[in-house]
């Protein structure tokens, strides 16, 4: 168990390296995989999360704990599949169309990794038929970004999309950039607001029942 919180503390601390060499002895230790993922990496970014909704992280240390835990990732992933252990759910995230805004996306998605998540990245400047087909390809969470007031209206957009397609039904809704607010996402049939990465996180889990 000590090596596991060695493996979060180097999570947070953001040292790859350390990471890499833990996870790798972890395994030939015996520890089991589904452990070392939960106890040792996704806690150590549950803690990262944490301190960055309490301003207590900004955005630089956040990115270099998730590169951290992704150095352990790449060791574990085919472990995990071999083991036949599955992700948390299925995200897509992507900037909705005529943004071209990617920093609170990359977190989003980092953070959602970080969660135990499969993610699918849809990039920036993404249009409606990208996002349903997201869907269709059985994302249960969809999340939108946007950082201009112009282009936040093209997530109502995207719902009326996934209706008019008969897909709205088999997905949540979460929405998320500096414009957004609760009352938007109220306003629009969102099923969620995330007001930064980490919030996201914990929101994408209360929408699909894993929280």
């Amino acid at each position: 168990m000590a090596d596991l919180q060695k493996i979060a503390d180097s999570v947070i601390g953001g040292k790859a390296a350390d990471v890499k060499s833990l996870v790798t002895s972890a395994i030939s230790e015996g520890v089991p995989v589904e452990d070392i993922l939960k106890k040792g990496l996704i806690a150590g970014m549950d803690v990262v999360g944490t301190k960055f909704r309490a301003n207590e992280f900004y955005v630089p240390e956040v990115l270099i704990a998730a590169r951290a835990m992704h150095a352990g990732m790449d060791i574990l992933q085919p472990l995990l599949t071999k083991a036949g252990i599955k992700p948390l759910g299925k995200v897509a995230v992507g900037t909705v169309k005529g943004d071209l805004h990617d920093i609170g996306k990359n977190l989003v998605v980092m953070m959602l990794k970080g969660g135990g998540f499969e993610v699918m990245d849809l990039g920036i400047d993404v249009p409606e038929e990208k996002f349903v087909a997201a869907v269709k390809e059985g994302a249960q969470v969809i999340g939108l970004s946007a950082l201009l007031t112009t282009t936040m209206t093209g997530m109502k957009s995207i719902i009326e999309a996934l209706k008019v397609a008969g897909v709205r039904n088999n997905v949540k809704v979460m929405i998320g950039g500096a414009p957004i607010t609760q009352a938007y996402a109220d306003e629009i049939g969102a099923d969620a607001y995330g007001e930064d990465a980490a919030t996201a996180t914990i929101k994408a889990k209360e929408l699909i029942g894993v929280a």
